[in-house]
């Protein structure tokens, strides 16, 4: 499915990795060497998920599939780069953040086909002339509200 890579200075990168659900991660690299790192990831894995918080991981931000950067005292050239700024400095709320992901899609992809699935339903109905116009679009309407507030559950 998914790598999720985290490059940390810290000394205890491996137990913060493993509280995030982390599966990859390197610690004390070079900008240039974290380029590099998150460049092989991609080469084995469709997605790669960087967590960064400094101006030394805007370059590795930018070459990962998805980007966090983590943005309360971090540096705005990578909350800049990222696609995903972390208001608070916590790397375990990642986890959160793949589960809200997660829940949108289910969601977006529910609404999708229940929707179409409706409507053509419908529209074969009305080709035979059972429904009228009127009664149609009044059906049309009330699908397209039944698949917003569907979608309002995403949060």
């Amino acid at each position: 499915m998914f790598l999720l890579f985290y490059i940390c200075v810290c000394e205890n990168s491996q137990i913060i990795a493993q509280e995030a659900g982390v599966d990859s991660f390197e610690s004390n690299l070079l900008p240039e060497h974290k380029v590099i790192s998150v460049k092989k990831l991609l080469e084995r894995h469709k997605t790669v998920i960087m967590i960064g918080d400094g101006i030394n991981d805007a370059p590795a931000l930018a070459v990962s599939t998805v980007d966090i950067a983590m943005g309360a005292y971090g540096t705005a050239i990578s909350a800049e780069a990222a696609d995903i700024v972390l208001l608070v400095d916590d790397v375990t709320k990642v986890r959160d953040i793949i589960e809200i992901s997660k829940k949108t899609i289910h969601i977006a992809k529910q609404s999708i086909y229940i929707g179409l699935g409706a409507s053509f339903i419908f529209m074969v109905i009305a080709s035979f002339g059972l429904i009228l116009p009127t009664v149609g679009a009044l059906i049309q309407e009330i699908l397209d509200v039944a698949v917003i507030l569907n979608a309002l559950r995403a949060r």
